[in-house]
């Protein structure tokens, strides 16, 4: 049967993403006049075709590509929701996802877009309604989650079958309610949340506790 990303196909054989340690992004090794990446993860980068622009394509690792079909259930198991992208099939080395229109809100910090209260009250409502499929909500950061037309939408749903919270959204919601008036509207540098990303993905080697890891970080943020 053809899809509408056939064309697509060809273009990402030319493409090789490989796994970094230490938590890190990817690295993309190749290339093609025809895809575009609009995002890089640390299991995965995802490509948008001139050829199929209302389709992205999520092109895993190769030694991460066993989590393609699971992924591939929990976007069966959310079904259509206005919170996340639709999966439109899984291959071997990707899934074919809907385009999403918008900034994350890493991009939104950078270039000091204000992100409004309901993007929270938004994502405070996908995870309950992940919690009553069955699965568990997890890995919400600055760049799974879309800033739409005043709404959130969720990106990446990879780890909604592990076990066990990483607080990564608590922390989020805790500094967006206590901190973010002081940089609301004002570009953060790449460098300064990049700095931030690696501490506190090292954080517990570093600080005794996510009060101590703020602290330092707002040193910064008030420079």
């Amino acid at each position: 049967m053809i899809t509408k990303w056939d064309m697509a196909i060809d273009s990402l054989s030319n493409i090789t993403v490989l796994s970094n340690p230490d938590n890190e992004p990817v690295t993309i090794v190749g290339g093609s006049d025809d895809l575009k990446c609009i995002g890089i993860g640390t299991d995965a980068a995802v490509f948008q075709s001139l050829y199929a622009p209302d389709y992205v394509f999520k092109l895993y690792a190769k030694d991460k590509a066993y989590k393609i079909k699971a992924e591939e259930n929990v976007y069966h198991l959310l079904g259509n929701s206005p919170f996340f992208p639709h999966c439109y099939a899984s291959y071997d080395q990707f899934l074919v996802l809907s385009y999403e229109k918008g900034k994350t809100l890493f991009d939104c910090l950078l270039q000091g877009i204000h992100i409004p209260e309901q993007v929270v009250q938004d994502v405070e409502e996908a995870r309950e309604f992940i919690r009553q499929k069955g699965l568990n909500p997890r890995d919400f950061h600055l760049k799974n989650i879309l800033l739409q037309n005043g709404r959130a939408k969720i990106l990446d749903v990879s780890e909604y079958k592990k076990p066990g919270n990483d607080f990564r959204w608590e922390h989020l919601k805790i500094a967006y309610e206590d901190y973010y008036h002081i940089i609301d509207g004002k570009p953060v540098p790449f460098w300064l949340l990049e700095t931030i990303r690696r501490w506190y993905n090292q954080r517990s080697k570093y600080f005794s506790s996510y009060e101590e890891f703020l602290k330092m970080v707002l040193k910064f943020v008030r420079i």
